[in-house]
């Protein structure tokens, strides 16, 4: 194959592995998941999701082919708003990798170094220099249906066994949706239209054309029901023209045709009933279904029967749903279940409105963040609202400052900015009267006019404990009547939010407290010394309270020596940060004293033991002498330092190790004597750079130190100087730990490069 990393044959051991590897292991398991999926988005998700770790997910899309012979972005993870916006449609004719994949039909890689060259932008999660794209394309029988690209955690070379993995899932993938498009388009192909077309449209019947979308066939299952797709990013709703003769409504003339509004659908008595069950679906995910009434044109009602599924993405988000409308009456239902909608009617209207408040107060209960609390907001909210945008502010300092549009991405973010900016006197207005403000039919609508304007509005003042916590405003896409109950139950809504939102903030305060408590703890900056350059990070975890006990520390020693020190507390809480601070000053002053590396350890052990804490600490301690490059060095339990050296070699050094700190405080360290030559590095990290619940941590390692090699391969010390090349360096190494959907370990790592000796 002609592709554009070098790749390695498989070794010996390679080629006798038993089938039953974890990485097989992991593929059969993914291809089975993914034969059983309904939709793109549900493919690429279950790709990330139980795919082989090193399959990162941020970067990744999902292109299918629409009518017009197009590649449309349909499914993506982690990619950036430039992205959407920029590749949403590829011409297969192009040079992109997508393009490049389908027209050659067979997978494309783009190696680290082409990634960092001809795509630069960190927060694509490519120009990494140690991230690999793959672009696969999807073909079943000679039919193009498709491309899968995916982002590696591969940092140089790409083993064979990996691309044959990943072929294997998009394989997976392009049969999965080709079965899904021919069936949608066995059912859903009215007699005398003709055969559709590559994309799953008519190729004659101009209005069936016009009203196709790309996705909607992949929720048909079966004749004669209407299909529906929403799209909870966008706010975007798509129905097909049997989904509006089911609910006795015209087809759009003009398509693509949007949803018709569910206040102005659902049966006025049904209505809450449907939004409480529609909350509960989008807080929980998964299938669910809906019966409901609607009125007909010519004052008949129709029993309708909603069948969907809300896909999440990696993250647990909702991001997308699908599903079928079914007329109950056509379908045979028992005559003793017409009565009512929502599962039967039975439920009184206050009844079911208290539903819909409990549906909304377990999403909100579950968040933890003020970002949590606007996320739930904007999934599960607005959708069971029926509502086109909610516009969220925070009272900071007196002023109120949106918050709604940090959860969107694409357009919607800029929507929502403008939104907020023509709002901002009525929602100041509402919050200090302290009282809600409703449209009216003809009244004046927030802005004064424009083409933001929303036909009908609702400004909410949110107040907890007496104090002002922000204001909310929930707009519609058509004009509506507030009723006294409507006003209760979003009264009611405004103080559960104004609640969430109190927790959530003080939460908020305590944890950035905390972490400013922990930096504070660490080296603001890093000294600058003669014929040396270094460079440090540190990320903390993503669990518990976002904080630990992970250190590193460059020190100036008697005699113009050079100290490096790295370290990791157990826990993830205050006393590990408090514990972590101790440490560092007590290592600090043994340091200084002249104390070698083997004694300090020894020493610190000691202090460790007699603090009055049961945690443990693994640690790394050497001193460097910049004239002659003699490194001595002792190790406590902690991860291997690494030299990397100009001729492309990354390598553990061969470094005896001791037990935790304070594990036993009797015992010595072993002092080990080595040499950093001119124009190597050292890299000293902590185990959470590497450690991966999805992957072998060897394995990890090996991964990184073939990142590493790459790294040292281009030069980067040459070509940008030491300074420099550490810098990014750093960045590269982070950033694979930043694209995992969780951190459950702190991240701290510092780097020192020998430029020159010093006379």
């Amino acid at each position: 194959m002609d592709l554009t990393s070098p790749w390695l044959p498989p070794s010996e051991d390679e080629s006798r592995a038993p089938r039953s590897s974890p990485t097989a292991r992991s593929a059969m398991r993914c291809v089975r998941l993914l034969l059983g999926c309904t939709t793109a988005a549900e493919l690429l998700g279950t790709v990330l999701a139980e795919g082989p770790g090193w399959i990162t997910g941020e970067g990744s899309a999902l292109y299918l082919l629409d009518s017009a012979g197009m590649l449309r972005l349909t499914a993506s993870h982690g990619l950036p708003d430039w992205v959407h916006e920029r590749y949403g449609v590829i011409d297969p004719a192009s040079e992109l990798p997508a393009a490049t994949a389908l027209r050659l039909r067979r997978p494309y890689l783009l190696s680290p170094e082409r990634t960092s060259v001809d795509y630069p932008n960190r927060n694509a999660g490519m120009g990494t220099g140690m991230v690999a794209l793959i672009a696969l394309p999807m073909i079943v029988d000679e039919r193009p249906i498709g491309v899968l690209a995916l982002a590696l955690a591969h940092r140089g070379t790409v083993p064979r066994r990996d691309l044959d993995v990943l072929e294997t899932l998009g394989d997976a993938c392009a049969h999965r949706l080709a079965h899904l498009l021919d069936s949608a388009r066995a059912g859903a192909r009215p007699a005398g239209t003709a055969h559709p077309g590559p994309g799953g449209e008519a190729g004659t019947d101009g209005r069936s054309a016009a009203l196709a979308h790309p996705m909607l066939s992949l929720a048909v299952r079966s004749a004669g029901h209407g299909a529906f797709e929403r799209d909870l990013v966008t706010g975007e709703t798509f129905w097909d023209a049997t989904a509006y003769r089911v609910v006795d409504r015209p087809v759009p003339p003009d398509g693509p045709p949007t949803a018709p509004d569910l206040d102005g659908l659902v049966h006025p008595e049904d209505l809450p009933d449907v939004q409480a069950a529609l909350a509960e679906a989008l807080a929980t995910g998964g299938p669910y279904r809906i019966e409901y009434r609607v009125p007909r044109r010519d004052g008949g009602v129709i029993r309708i029967e909603e069948t969907g599924e809300v896909m999440l993405d990696v993250h647990r988000r909702p991001v997308r749903v699908a599903g079928l409308l079914a007329d109950r009456d056509r379908a045979g239902a028992p005559a003793e279940e017409a009565a009512g909608g929502g599962g039967g009617g039975g439920a009184p209207a206050a009844g079911a409105r208290s539903a819909l408040l409990l549906a909304l107060t377990r999403a909100l209960s579950r968040a933890v963040t003020v970002r949590d609390v606007t996320t739930a907001v904007t999934d599960v909210a607005r959708p069971a609202f029926g509502a086109a945008s909610i516009v969220l502010d925070l009272v900071d300092e007196g002023r109120l400052l949106p918050v709604s549009h940090t959860v969107y991405g694409g357009p919607r973010r800029t929507e929502l900015t403008r939104l907020a900016d023509l709002s901002e006197g009525v929602m100041q207005h509402s919050l200090a009267r302290s009282a809600p403000l409703f449209s009216e039919p003809a009244t004046t609508r927030p802005g004064g006019g424009g083409p933001l304007t929303p036909a009908s509005w609702a400004v909410l003042p949110l107040v907890a404990s007496g104090r002002q916590v922000g204001s909310c405003l929930i707009t519609f896409s058509t004009e509506r009547v507030f009723g006294r109950e409507d006003r209760t139950l979003y009264s009611a809504f405004a103080g559960i939010l104004a609640q969430s939102l109190e927790r959530a903030r003080l939460y908020d305060t305590h944890h950035h407290r905390a972490t400013e408590l922990q930096r504070a703890m660490l080296p603001r900056t890093l000294p600058r010394l003669p014929g040396i350059a270094s460079a440090a990070r540190y990320l903390p975890s993503t669990e518990g309270m976002q904080i630990g006990g992970d250190w590193y520390d460059l020190l100036r020693l008697p005699d113009g020596r050079i100290g490096l020190v790295i370290g990791d507390v157990q826990g993830h809480n205050a006393e590990a940060t408090a514990v972590m601070g101790q440490l560092r000053s007590g290592l600090r002053a043994y340091a200084t004293d002249g104390h070698d590396p083997a004694a300090t350890l020894a020493r610190t052990s000691r202090l460790l033991s007699e603090l009055d804490t049961d945690l443990f600490a693994t640690c790394l301690y050497l001193t460097l002498d910049p004239a002659d490059g003699t490194v001595r060095a002792a190790r406590a339990g902690h991860p291997s330092p690494v030299r990397i050296a100009p001729d492309a070699a990354a390598v553990e050094l061969d470094l005896p190790g001791g037990p935790p700190l304070g594990v036993d405080p009797g015992q010595p360290y072993h002092l080990t004597v080595g040499h950093l030559a001119v124009g190597e590095t050292l890299l000293v990290y902590t185990d959470g750079l590497v450690e991966d619940r999805e992957e072998d941590y060897d394995e990890s390692v090996q991964r990184m130190l073939g990142g590493l090699e790459l790294w040292a391969r281009q030069a980067g010390p040459v070509r940008l100087g030491p300074a420099a090349a550490l810098e990014r360096l750093a960045d590269l190494l982070t950033l694979n730990v930043t694209e995992r959907r969780s951190r459950p370990d702190d991240v701290a790592l510092l780097l020192l490069h020998r430029s020159s000796p010093v006379q």
